[in-house]
């Protein structure tokens, strides 16, 4: 069994079995820059909480505080229970986030609802998530996008009243793809954007197609980076060409790319249970929001460890990732968390602790 550490801002989290491991987000936010507001267009208000605006026309759904009484078509009824648990929902958008979503629900993850979105309806009825919204039915359907983007882009477009009934009334929403294919790079920036401006705290998380993928479909992957960065608060891009510096040589192709669906879901679980699993030094849904909301590119590192210096091994694994795309050095803001067993010591939690604060920025 093992542990696992985020931190957000000055706090940690303390849990339990036997192995100590430590994951950990870090977020760097370039000095100097403002983010832009979600996807590509300026918006107004309408009394239903819907905006529109060129060059697109694009929902945006008013966060339920400012439209609560207003009856917003389709929405979820507003929540009675003040003290409820933060309300979590992963979207795996495309065959690389329907993918991953699968993968989750087989690990068992939980405190989250799992949606997929696709315009392949045969990728739908073999998705494992509780809820499916099928995009761009007239405009596909059913048969996929074959790799065009913009296709993607359309169809999300089509279908943004369904996108926006799925989101509302989040607290957190990811939104996991494959970047470089059409449903995921074209659907997904516009699926962040519409959740964003629900008020959710967005977090995307993705992948960067390997190389053997083509120079199609990495112009592609890249393009569509860039406006996920534009609509999300919060970005986590995995170079799949990575995987190939933590595999064997003979690993077969079908498992290289479980391997890249599982990655995504450590993306996702690691921040999930550190807001669902309560822990000794507790951190809850508002240091999360503190620390990821407009933040814009982040790292994540896994790091496990055994053995006398299990400690300072698991955080040196997490803080080096092959993952990684950068060094978190000079992060600005880090989420940690440490798991462990009965037998964790303090001066372990100091030693991991030490190891994540002497490479953050100084004023993080």
């Amino acid at each position: 069994t093992t542990t696992t550490t985020t931190t957000m801002q000055r706090s940690g989290t303390l849990r339990s079995p036997r192995r100590l491991g430590a994951s950990m987000v870090s977020v760097s936010a370039p000095q100097g820059k403002t983010r832009r507001p979600p996807a590509r267009a300026s918006w107004r208000r309408d009394p239903y909480g819907v905006c529109a605006a060129g060059p697109r026309t694009r929902i945006m759904v008013a966060p339920r505080a400012a439209a609560e009484g207003q009856g917003v078509p389709g929405g979820l009824p507003p929540s009675n229970n003040p003290g409820q648990n933060a309300r979590i929902k992963v979207i795996g958008v495309g065959g690389g986030g329907g993918n991953a979503v699968n993968r989750m629900v087989s690990s068992g993850l939980k405190g989250v609802e799992f949606w997929a979105m696709n315009t392949d309806i045969q990728a739908l009825d073999q998705s494992k998530a509780t809820k499916k919204v099928q995009i761009g039915q007239e405009l596909t359907r059913g048969l996929g996008t074959g790799g065009n983007a913009e296709l993607g882009e359309k169809a999300a477009d089509e279908s943004q009243e369904s996108i926006a009934e799925a989101v509302l009334d989040t607290d957190m929403v990811f939104i996991t793809a494959g970047m470089g294919g059409g449903t995921g790079s074209g659907a997904a920036p516009v699926v962040a954007g519409i959740a964003k401006s629900a008020g959710s705290l967005t977090v995307g998380v993705v992948t960067y197609p390997f190389t053997f993928e083509g120079k199609r479909r990495s112009q592609q992957a890249v393009e569509a980076i860039s406006e996920m960065r534009n609509n999300v608060d919060t970005l986590i891009v995995i170079p799949n060409d990575r995987l190939l510096d933590i595999v064997g040589e003979n690993t077969p192709l079908q498992e290289a790319f479980l391997l890249a669906d599982d990655v995504l879901r450590q993306g996702v679980q690691g921040i999930a249970d550190i807001i669902t699993i309560p822990g000794l030094v507790n951190v809850d849904f508002a240091d999360v929001k503190t620390v990821m909301t407009n933040s814009g590119t982040a790292m994540l590192g896994v790091g496990t460890g055994t053995g006398k210096n299990r400690a300072e091994d698991a955080a040196q694994q997490a803080a080096s990732a092959p993952l990684l795309e950068r060094s978190i050095e000079r992060a600005t803001g880090i989420v940690y968390n440490i798991t462990g067993g009965k037998d964790l010591t303090l001066s372990e939690v100091n030693a991991v602790s030490e190891v994540v604060t002497s490479l953050a920025d100084p004023a993080a």
